[in-house]
């Protein structure tokens, strides 16, 4: 039984690609002189229906510099030459399209467009025993198949050592009457990319070098690779819609099967395009017009709140959540039975036996088992040895009752992501350098700091794109940028004795850095590091890394100066609304312009509200052999 149900899925999916055209070629063109085409050409004239909002949602049409056109790339989606800027035209040609013959093989364009041929069926009264093809009987079939009842939007945690996934991801799981996530379904849309080296992949997805598709898979297979695999928690939002929107919302997942669109990772990404299919199941919802130049996965969660698609949520702990949860339950001695029965060092037997309570055994075992699965799934451990150590783990921990772990232990879930604070923030203050005072403006798209109140974002974690500093200097009666932050990556993940995560950081930007002459010039900095941070017991992280650092800039002697170093700090949250981040760093710059540049700094953050706060931040800064303190006080505001 388990294995049928479990290739139910994957039935569903061959389902799907056997009824693919076979390849994508232009339909023949429908008879001109047919009275009933001719008639529903002349009503779709009238009623200007090429323009309204419900078709351009279809096509995917919007408006850019350039003027209207489809956000959809791949010509298989169009019928008119023209289709992908003239929404007349691909009207036209979708309604002629309707009155072919029945090919031979692959799906008729009724069926191809189902989303469109229903909308279009109901705004012209559309006869269906006038056509060739009275209806699509395949999609039909599928809805009897799957019986959709019920849609959640899924959103998995920030995955930090994924470049495509330091935001988080959104995807649709699309329940059956059958009520179980294993027969469930996730509706995904993502970039298809077999690149490796980093950098390429970051250009790539910067530019709409990728192409994007939308998938059905299993939704306990997303549940594992995230969950499990990734350490990322996830948030489940079940959504309002009736089944006459989630019959609309099938109807345009069916006609975007194989079809793909330029993905770009800041608009036209998994999030964006994921709200298109909202906007087909809900005419009038628009969503994807809500948005801004950037797209962050918790910001169309936010929008999707907000059109009242949802008002609860549900937490899944990842695996990784789950070890650290019954690990806080127990002391380091119980712990270090855990590890031992993972490791195949101590036999369950012996906990077993042992004279502690049974309370305590059932623990350590389930945390025994935890481990287990969490190593075979990141292939630590072949499977013959992990089937062995874990149903023997398995049929000690029977003799204590047969409740599962989901049952037995409620693991707290932390603020919700949608009610941390907003995206973009904006912060206004100042404070001086020496004696010189100055007035600053910080500007910032997106999205998180490590002093920003970290309720609903990763500890630890903070994602800088694009903040730009300008100071105004009162005494010279003017104003210049003194930073600008392309991109500013920190990733601290302390290591414990059940995880050796990796820290590390990156940055790239520009910033003023003084010369010989002790006036300041912006340079280029391009900043990597790696390192290692552990967790104390008290309130906050210690690190440690070794960076290097190159300065690019016509004000330098030689134009550029590299260097190495190391740095170290403490960062935390001393109460729920006050975190501090103390750190030091020197860099020797041995090649290009030589120099020695240390920097010490204290800087907290004071929580006023939910997207409001007060920072304030001292720093030393050597270099040249003079040093230099700065102060600065900003209130921050997000929006």
């Amino acid at each position: 039984m388990v294995l049928l149900i479990r290739a139910l899925p994957l039935l569903f999916l061959l389902f799907l690609l056997s009824a693919l055209p076979a390849a994508a070629e232009p339909p023949p063109e429908a008879s001109p002189d047919n009275p009933y085409l001719a008639e529903l050409l002349e009503n779709a004239r009238r009623a200007e229906l090429h323009d309204a909002p419900y078709w351009h949602t279809l096509l995917h049409y919007k408006r850019g510099l350039f003027g209207l056109r489809s956000l959809v790339d791949d010509p298989d989606f169009f019928l008119a030459p023209d289709g992908k800027h003239d929404p007349r035209a691909e009207l036209e040609a979708t309604l002629r399209a309707f009155f072919l013959p029945p090919p031979e093989e692959g799906k008729h364009p009724l069926c191809r467009f189902v989303a469109r041929y229903h909308w279009l069926k109901e705004r012209l009264s559309i006869d269906e025993s006038r056509l060739p093809v009275p209806g699509c009987e395949p999609f039909e079939r599928l809805m009897e198949e799957i019986r959709p009842e019920s849609v959640t939007l899924v959103f998995p945690t920030s995955h930090m050592n994924s470049p495509a996934s330091m935001y988080g991801h959104t995807l649709l799981a699309v329940e059956t009457s059958y009520k179980s996530d294993l027969l469930s379904y996730a509706v995904n849309y993502s970039a298809i990319t077999n690149e490796t080296f980093g950098p390429f992949y970051i250009v790539k997805g910067l530019f709409g070098m990728y192409e994007g598709y939308f998938s059905i898979l299993p939704y306990y297979a997303k549940l594992q690779e995230y969950g499990d695999v990734n350490d990322r928690d996830i948030w489940e939002y079940p959504l309002d819609l009736s089944g006459a929107e989630i019959r609309r919302l099938m109807m345009h997942i069916y006609e975007l099967e194989d079809i793909y669109s330029d993905y770009y990772f800041f608009n036209e990404n998994c999030s964006y395009d994921l709200l298109f299919l909202l906007d087909a199941a809900r005419p009038g919802l628009d969503l994807t017009d809500r948005t801004g130049w950037w797209v962050i996965p918790i910001d169309t969660i936010r929008e999707i709140e907000r059109a009242g698609l949802f008002r609860s949520a549900a937490y899944r702990p990842s695996k990784s959540t789950k070890i650290k949860y019954l690990a806080s339950l127990l002391s380091r001695e119980d712990r270090r039975e855990a590890r031992a029965i993972a490791g195949g060092g101590r036999n369950p037997e012996e906990v077993r036996d042992s004279a502690i309570p049974d309370e305590e055994k059932i623990t350590i075992l389930d945390l025994a088992g935890e481990i287990l699965q969490y190593r075979y799934m990141g292939k630590e451990i072949p499977k013959e040895i992990y089937q062995k150590r874990f149903l023997n783990t398995l049929r000690v921990r029977s003799v204590f009752g047969d409740a599962e772990a989901e049952e037995r232990y409620a693991i707290p879930a932390p603020p919700r992501p949608d009610d941390g604070h907003r995206s973009n923030r904006l912060a206004l203050g100042g404070g001086a350098v020496e004696e010189r005072t100055f007035w600053e403006v910080r500007l910032r798209p997106a999205y998180h700091d490590l002093l920003d109140n970290e309720d609903g974002y990763k500890k630890g974690s903070q994602i800088i794109f694009g903040e730009a500093v300008v100071r105004y200097d009162p005494a010279g009666e003017k104003a210049r940028l003194h930073a600008l932050d392309l991109i500013d990556i920190v990733s601290i993940a302390p290591r414990d004795e059940f995880f050796k995560h990796t820290s590390w950081k990156i940055r790239t930007g520009f910033f003023r850095r003084t010369m010989e002459n002790g006036r300041d010039y912006v340079v280029y900095d391009l900043n990597p590091g790696f390192g290692r941070a552990y967790d104390g017991g008290f309130p906050g992280i210690v690190y440690g890394m070794i960076e290097t650092d190159l300065h690019v800039g016509g004000a330098l002697e030689r134009s550029w100066s590299a260097g190495a170093g190391a740095s170290i700090g403490f960062v935390g949250s001393l109460t729920g609304r006050w975190k501090a981040h103390l750190y030091g760093r020197d860099i020797v710059y041995g090649l290009g312009d030589e120099d020695n540049r240390f920097e010490a700094g204290l800087g907290q953050n004071l929580v006023l509200g939910a997207n409001s706060g007060l920072a304030g931040e001292v720093t030393v800064i050597g270099e040249r052999d003079e040093t230099r303190v700065e102060w600065s006080v900003l209130l921050k505001q997000f929006f």
